[in-house]
């Protein structure tokens, strides 16, 4: 069961005690963390924003139940056909 840690953060069990073996005292900050941060932050960026239109030929009735689906989970179709395309294509 996961507990609110504070407004934004849930954790289970294995992850506090994950969380508190860790040794901060070994840690160092990077030498011009904001400028390191950007060079990540533009990466990541270019790497996952990159997206193509396509087109593509669905049955009616998959795509019917794609946006019946896309409502139970609280997301837009499109959004849910893109994740299980990404979710396949990496193999999970």
């Amino acid at each position: 069961m996961k507990k609110k840690v504070n407004n934004n953060l849930y954790i289970d069990d294995e992850e506090r005690d994950f969380f508190e073996s860790l040794d901060y005292s070994k840690t160092q900050s990077v030498p011009n963390l904001k400028e390191e941060v950007e060079v990540y932050k533009k990466a990541a960026k270019e790497q996952y924003s990159k997206r193509r239109a396509i087109s593509i030929r669905l049955l009616e009735y998959d795509i019917q139940k794609l946006k019946a689906k896309s409502k139970e989970e609280g997301i837009p179709y499109q959004t849910l056909i893109a994740s299980a395309v990404h979710k396949y294509a990496n193999s999970r």
